[in-house]
């Protein structure tokens, strides 16, 4: 059951590309896939092993080392221009990306109809065309909604991708291939059950969801991580609610930390809200997606990974208290962009895992 599945536990930018390309290393040294569903209206982030920066909206960032496998399969929304721009500033080999014949192309016309319908300013949408592309492919040819759905088949810049991503996919699971699921958002987010509708993005983002658009049995699957950070956010705007909400001034005064910590969206730029811990949100997303990991980033903002074996330091009482609010136990820590430290090692004071 070689299936790797990482999603979100609140409300999106947990980390999960940084978490991602963590997987693939972890199994480097066997044959990888990552699989990227979902589309462009959200960014995953991830370092090569040169410390190079690469914020990606349609390319996993799972696959930032260049020695993996991509599929995009029918459940991907695809912005062709933007994936043949991703290829290409990442230098990727063209002859390990695969795309579904099935999956949905984001067109002009999704995008525009997007922005004009509101919701970038009603729900914080990024004006990208997913949900569009979404509605239309839903819509199967409505006459009363002008919104086409082209898939990849005959999407002539894709040709030389396009294949029967599911055929492939299981004959790499019959031969024991690792396949690494890519999430996207968090489950705050979901459309069916992350509790914020209207407010939420236009599809489930749960391990199940993920599932589905890739096309792979539930029984395939060994492995489900989900990823938390320690101050939850939102995108800029109405964007919809964050219990407990701070400034990132206030963050900076509660963990003590002088520096400028605000952060802004991948895809628009924008200011992102900032709150406290929500364990309430957490534990339904644990109960929704039932992980075999969990992973805690932003740890960095807390404190230092060298304090973690005193009981007594901010960083220590901080990641007991939230182990006991959600009812597990944290297996990772993230307190950088570039890795993620082993807890078990982490708590035992292994100066080799603070060094990574």
């Amino acid at each position: 059951m070689p299936v790797s599945v990482i999603v979100g536990g609140q409300f999106g930018s947990e980390g999960k590309g940084k978490v991602a390309l963590e997987l693939a290393r972890k199994f480097e040294g066997q044959p990888v896939t990552v699989v990227r569903v979902g589309g462009t209206n959200s960014g995953h982030t991830g370092y090569d092993r040169n410390r190079k920066k690469f914020a990606l909206r349609q390319l996993p960032a799972g696959c930032i080392d260049r020695n993996v496998d991509v599929v995009f399969p029918a459940g991907s929304y695809i912005d062709f221009a933007l994936l043949l721009k991703e290829i290409d500033e990442l230098a990727y080999p063209r002859d390990r990306i695969y795309v579904s014949k099935y999956a949905r192309i984001i067109t002009d016309a999704h995008k525009r109809w997007e922005r004009t319908a509101g919701l970038v300013s009603t729900i914080g949408s990024t004006g990208s065309g997913v949900g569009a592309a979404i509605l239309a492919a839903a819509a199967r040819g409505a006459e009363n909604l002008r919104l086409t759905s082209p898939d990849a088949e005959h999407c002539e810049p894709l040709s030389e991708f396009v294949c029967d991503t599911t055929e492939l996919l299981r004959s790499k699971l019959t031969r024991k291939h690792r396949v690494i699921i890519e999430g996207t958002q968090g489950f705050g987010l979901s459309l069916l059950d992350g509790g914020y509708w209207p407010k939420a993005t236009s599809r489930s983002v749960t391990a199940s969801a993920a599932l589905a658009e890739a096309g792979i049995s539930p029984l395939d699957v060994d492995d489900v991580t989900i990823v938390l950070r320690s101050f939850p956010i939102r995108v800029a705007g109405d964007s919809g609610p964050l219990l407990n909400e701070i400034t990132w001034d206030d963050v900076a005064t509660t963990t003590g930390k002088k520096l400028d910590l605000r952060e802004y969206t991948t895809v628009t730029n924008k200011l992102r809200r900032v709150g406290k811990f929500d364990a309430s949100l957490v534990r339904r997303a644990l109960a929704a997606n039932k992980p075999t990991r969990v992973v805690l980033n932003h740890l960095d903002y807390i404190g230092d990974p060298t304090d973690l074996g005193d009981a007594t330091s901010n960083i220590s009482i901080f990641v007991s208290k939230t182990e006991a609010d959600i009812g597990q136990s944290i297996d990772w820590f993230g307190f950088s962009e570039f890795d993620v430290i082993e807890a078990k090692k982490a708590k035992n004071g292994d100066q080799r895992e603070f060094a990574k």
